[in-house]
């Protein structure tokens, strides 16, 4: 009988351990043995500081999500920065721009409440798609946060406006 467990550890890395218990022998009836096998997969840390580096359909975006005027126009030139703690599979991320900081906690798989750009807190489950990305959606709008090497992209929709940030690692 398989029994298959998926151990997580504060490494990054994460183990799936197959125990298939068989008889010693097909001449032996009630004899077992355990045969135990790992394997590991490799999942990629978020952990770090990221500095914004570029931005796509910011204005555009701000407006789409209801954001006033004024405070689009005093953060459109601002330069955010990004820190992100990862412990398994709990996430602290927390977004410095200008003089306000925004700070959110959320499990992968379980129901959180983060706060938006616009200072709404709303719930919302963020999932985990491969080793390296992020995905959540609240309030008609899609979060996809994608981790490739020094550098996270991260893209919001809503309707057809996409705003797309490009951050590197400090």
């Amino acid at each position: 009988m398989p029994i298959n467990q998926l151990h997580h550890l504060t490494s990054g890395q994460l183990f799936r351990q197959k125990d298939d218990i068989k008889p010693s022998s097909p001449n032996q009836q009630g004899t077992f043995s355990c045969v135990r096998s790992t394997e590991s997969i490799s999942t990629m840390s978020f952990t770090g500081k990221y500095e914004l580096q570029s931005q796509e359909n910011f204005e555009p975006f701000m407006r789409a999500i209801g954001l006033p005027e004024d405070q689009i126009q005093k953060g459109k030139d601002l330069k955010s920065v990004t820190e992100i703690v990862q412990d398994g599979k709990k996430f602290t991320v927390t977004v410095t721009t200008g003089t306000k900081v925004m700070k959110n906690q959320f499990t992968i798989g379980e129901e959180s409440e983060i706060e938006l750009m616009t200072g709404e807190k709303v719930k919302v489950v963020v999932q985990m798609e491969g080793n390296n990305k992020l995905v959540a959606e609240a309030k008609g709008m899609k979060s996809v946060t994608e981790l490739n090497g020094d550098t996270i992209t991260y893209t919001m929709t809503v309707g057809n406006i996409t705003l797309k940030r490009v951050s590197k690692r400090v």
